[in-house]
């Protein structure tokens, strides 16, 4: 394989992993390997256990599948790297998997036919196959037109606007799939262009991911800092789309953190299971937000 993009592949897939030893595998071996269609890009970020080799075992078996093991963490600030920096433009589409998902069978070619056969769509999602509420989440999704980063295509166009825009995901983004989302249905504009079909839920299209496993006190601990995560997530939804009511994607900051000053005295933690996981959430905000004015 040459450089980034220099090939005849119709879709890039970017895989986003990080400490995914444990899944990795599957999550490779559920990919076209070897398929010319298909330009494979595995990001390795910011990891400290064995998935870069495993990734590279694989890379040398399989000609269209290329490691990049980077030492910075952060999923927005590596999409923003390969997705944004070093694919080349032209592709057909551009197909987003999370390190840790099982991709089935079949899903590929039902993104691709989705984006072909759906043209005011930018991007298609893929629906979650397991889990303790899967039939809640695939109806919401279909209902709302929504995107999970596990598994999502983008129309190759739109990420070459997107690139040529200069448009970046804020580094300290939690996730990647609802900012993405919403530029998708709003086609890079302002919030009073969203339209839901820019979003194509595509049924045909499904992946596994790793459920909790009760008994397993590493699963515990995994799904109590995910819940966290989570509900920073949500304050930074707030703050987003206030940038994007009010500026548009221009608006977006380089790092969300700049902005926490004008919005963490507003937000108050939910009620409910949210109480506790809300503040936790917030602190870890305020800290970011002092190391970020200290710098």
């Amino acid at each position: 394989m040459t450089a980034a993009g220099q090939t005849h592949a119709s879709v890039a897939v970017v895989v986003l992993a990080h400490n995914e030893q444990r899944r990795i595998g599957r999550c490779l071996a559920s990919l076209p390997r070897d398929d010319p269609e298909y330009e494979i890009h595995v990001v390795v970020n910011g990891s400290s256990d064995g998935t870069a080799a495993i990734v590279a075992e694989a890379a040398a078996l399989h000609g269209n599948l290329k490691l990049h093991d980077w030492a910075e963490p952060g999923k927005a600030r590596s999409w923003n790297r390969m997705v944004l920096g070093l694919l080349a433009p032209g592709f057909e589409a551009v197909v987003l998997v999370d390190g840790d998902a099982e991709v089935a069978a079949g899903s590929f070619d039902a993104l691709r036919l989705a984006l072909a056969t759906h043209p005011e769509a930018r991007a298609a999602s893929a629906l979650p196959l397991n889990g303790r509420r899967v039939a809640h989440y695939r109806q919401a999704m279909l209902d709302s037109h929504g995107i999970f980063g596990d598994l999502y295509a983008l129309r190759g166009e739109f990420v070459d606007r997107m690139r040529d825009s200069g448009l970046r995901l804020p580094v300290d983004l939690i996730g990647d799939d609802g900012l993405v989302g919403a530029l998708a249905k709003t086609n890079l504009g302002p919030l009073a262009d969203w339209a839901e079909q820019g979003i194509c839920p595509t049924e045909a299209a499904g992946f596994l991911c790793e459920p909790l496993a009760l008994a397993d006190w590493r699963s515990w601990r995994m799904q109590y800092k995910r819940m966290i995560n989570y509900a920073v997530r949500h304050f930074q939804d707030l703050i987003i789309t206030d940038i994007l009511r009010r500026n548009g994607p221009a608006g977006l900051p380089e790092q969300l953190a700049m902005l926490y000053p004008a919005y963490l005295q507003t937000f108050r933690p939910r009620g409910g299971m949210w109480m506790w996981f809300d503040r936790c959430a917030l602190a870890r905000m305020a800290h970011q937000m002092n190391a970020a004015l200290v710098r």
